[in-house]
């Protein structure tokens, strides 16, 4: 997924109230930006570190800016790690119409935001007459406390507990469901899930897999112009 428009390089001042991130661009402004990240982005919130934000013209909009980006560096060299949690799904489903994704290959439709489970939407729902249905629930990663072993959640998560459930759920009426784990950081090697912040998730998750919930850890490519998936990594969850 390309950027359409050039990001803008600064240095992170603080994020805060979670939605809203103070930056300090290279051209010497100051500006607020809004945080589309509801997670802790634990580890990803040091003051000066580098960042990237996007630009936009419209005029009902109260923060021109959107920080998509930062750097970071675990000792490994810098890398950059994409913070905006709107864009994981537009970046699956590239991929996937691209025919990028070779377990999910093979559904000519694919619809958005469906609405399925107990009030709940799918994120991407692939439909096929011979294959039925495919529920794809896509989550952001970018918690990364050791060099190259990326983990989820970041925080706990009522939501993304309830998620796992449903796409048990979806197994169990006899369709096909998988949990989709987005790495937008091209540093990660491995992914495990982050058992000792989320207990509940991490026995949720071991249920969803017991009933036959599909899952896949995949890494991007991140760069200042575009965030694309790159391949999948080892699981050790």
């Amino acid at each position: 997924m390309k950027f359409p428009t050039t990001l803008l390089r600064g240095r992170l001042i603080k994020r805060y109230k979670r939605f809203l991130a103070d930056i300090t661009l290279d051209s010497g402004e100051a500006i607020t930006a809004s945080c589309p990240n509801t997670g802790s982005m634990k580890g990803l919130t040091g003051a000066g570190a580098v960042v990237y934000v996007s630009t936009s013209d419209s005029k009902t909009r109260k923060y021109r800016h959107t920080f998509e980006m930062i750097e970071t560096d675990l000792g490994k060299g810098p890398a950059l790690v994409g913070i905006n949690t709107s864009l994981p799904n537009k970046i699956v489903e590239e991929a996937i119409n691209a025919g990028r994704i070779k377990a999910l290959k093979g559904y000519p439709s694919l619809k958005r935001e469906q609405k399925y489970g107990a009030n709940s939407r799918i994120d991407l729902l692939l439909e096929c007459p011979d294959k039925g249905l495919c529920y794809v629930e896509v989550k952001s990663v970018t918690l990364m406390d050791k060099p190259g072993h990326a983990q989820f959640p970041d925080t706990k998560t009522a939501r993304g507990t309830k998620h796992l459930k449903e796409l048990s759920d979806m197994v169990r009426e006899g369709h096909r469901a998988v949990m989709l784990f987005l790495i937008q950081r091209g540093d990660a090697t491995k992914f495990s899930l982050a058992r000792d912040l989320d207990p509940d998730y991490g026995a949720a998750y071991d249920a969803a897999v017991k009933a036959g919930v599909e899952i896949m850890a995949l890494r991007c490519k991140v760069s200042p112009q575009e965030i694309k998936l790159d391949r999948a990594i080892k699981i050790v969850a």
